[in-house]
């Protein structure tokens, strides 16, 4: 769905609640606290920021108070979602979700404060944190096939504390099944005991083949189970060994990963890298 689409099918707040509550609860409302069906409908106007048009009172005692005492949940279809404790309008949210998403490169903080008036940069890149967070693989299962593994090196953005060092590089290490699923990984070093945990919680025992490059670490890392299935290019001769081993499609997805942390967000802190990472693999999905 592309912004077109969203302003033409999302023309109210209203519109956007209902589309929720049908993908949420496409056999009925639900409560999100006991799951019971027995709720009743509140139907109110919207007098100030961050109230919703229409919520929902579960009809069983569910939830505790700060009392302590058990009493009647409420909820509305935000409950629980990135949309969620905001005074945005979910026309916003819903064209800020269609940007992101439809951005092959990413969109900036600034640029979804500009195209859809959002009165602080602060609020804008909360709203971007929250999608990317959205963007997680929810229930991740290992790797098949014919995956390949590399590293690449990330510069973030120093935070100033009196004079300004110069900033070391991360590493980022990736994983990508050939014409599959991508994942990135921030992680402190390139040691053995770091891959083989990559390897061995990413990586299923029975995948078809794992190609690295030459790098000296991968003959350490690698437990029997794979050590008959590693492939390695060595890329001081060639990109593409005789034999058809590479590692491009990882290097493709190092590529769109670096032209959005700079072409698009220019300086990221490291603190937040992983966000970004996770916005990158979903676009592999």
């Amino acid at each position: 769905m592309n912004l077109i689409d969203v302003t033409q099918n999302f023309k109210s707040d209203d519109d956007c609640l209902a589309y929720m509550e049908s993908m949420r609860w496409p056999d009925g409302i639900r409560c999100p606290t006991c799951g019971s069906d027995h709720v009743s409908k509140i139907t109110r106007k919207s007098t100030g920021k961050n109230k919703r048009t229409r919520i929902y009172q579960c009809l069983e005692k569910c939830t505790m108070n700060a009392k302590g005492e058990m009493v009647n949940a409420q909820f509305s279809a935000t409950s629980g979602t990135l949309f969620n404790d905001s005074h945005l309008s979910l026309q916003k949210w819903f064209m800020a979700v269609a940007m992101v998403v439809d951005a092959k490169k990413g969109v900036s903080a600034n640029q979804l404060k500009e195209h859809l008036g959002i009165g602080s940069y602060r609020t804008s890149w909360y709203m971007a944190h929250r999608i990317r967070k959205a963007m997680e693989e929810s229930a991740p299962t290992k790797m098949k096939g014919v995956v390949e593994m590399d590293e690449t090196w990330i510069s973030g953005k120093a935070k100033r504390r009196g004079i300004q060092k110069p900033r070391t590089k991360d590493m980022v290490i990736g994983l990508r099944e050939r014409e599959g699923r991508v994942r990135f990984f921030h992680v402190p070093d390139a040691k053995k005991e770091t891959v083989r945990a990559i390897i061995n919680h990413n990586i299923r025992t029975d995948v078809k083949q794992i190609v690295t490059d030459q790098a000296v670490v991968y003959d350490f890392a690698l437990d029997k189970m794979w050590q008959n299935k590693h492939r390695s290019v060595n890329h001081s001769k060639h990109w593409v060994s005789p034999a058809g081993v590479h590692t491009n499609t990882i290097e493709s997805a190092f590529s769109l990963l670096k032209r959005g942390l700079i072409g698009s967000f220019h300086r990221v802190s490291i603190e937040h890298l992983h966000r970004y990472l996770s916005e990158f693999e979903w676009r592999f999905q």
